[in-house]
């Protein structure tokens, strides 16, 4: 993030990605609902590494676990100064689950992760598939285990979600998700 970015310009990124990719395309077939409802917190962190991460989504953390599911169903805290770099977000990552098992928090609430140059292991930098992962900045999503449950009780074929993602992508390309983001 700029110096000249805002917390709102982070959030209109964040939300616009949001519609277009994972709701749009379809990625997360259970993200349109919590969107809908207004269920989703939106976090723009001021973290600055892995030291103030760990405090700031302490506070998150707790306040999801704490917060009735029909006001916060999840929440995407999003790090706009920090963690360019994938491998240190991945680092990050690593911190933020260990911060979940100190919490007395794995198993209630689960950390899914996003960032701009997102990369699974294996895959070339510019391969589509990553674009499944990527997000406008990096972000850790905070999900509620039980949300996940529902989800896939009303959603049978959940495990088939990551093939149908790599497919969809592959069929749009490069040009394609592009072109699909660029539209407001």
């Amino acid at each position: 993030m700029s110096d000249s970015s805002t917390r709102d310009d982070v959030i209109a990124a964040t939300e616009h990605w949001l519609t277009r990719a994972v709701i749009g395309l379809n990625l997360c077939p259970f993200a349109k609902s919590v969107h809908v409802k207004k269920q989703i917190r939106y976090v723009v962190s001021e973290a600055r590494g892995v030291d103030d991460l760990v405090v700031e989504l302490t506070d998150e953390l707790r306040l999801l676990r704490d917060t009735d599911p029909e006001v916060i169903d999840t929440t995407l805290f999003i790090t706009p100064h920090a963690f360019p770099n994938f491998a240190d977000y991945n680092d990050a990552l690593f911190f933020a689950e260990r911060l979940l098992d100190q919490l007395g928090l794995a198993g209630e609430l689960q950390i899914a992760s996003f960032h701009p140059d997102y990369q699974f292991e294996g895959s070339a930098p510019d391969d589509i598939d990553n674009y499944t992962n990527r997000a406008p900045y990096p972000t850790f999503h905070l999900i509620r285990e039980a949300s996940i449950d529902r989800a896939v009780a009303a959603f049978p074929d959940a495990s088939d979600i990551y093939e149908r993602n790599i497919e969809t992508l592959r069929r749009l390309g490069h040009d394609g998700f592009k072109a699909w983001m660029d539209k407001r």
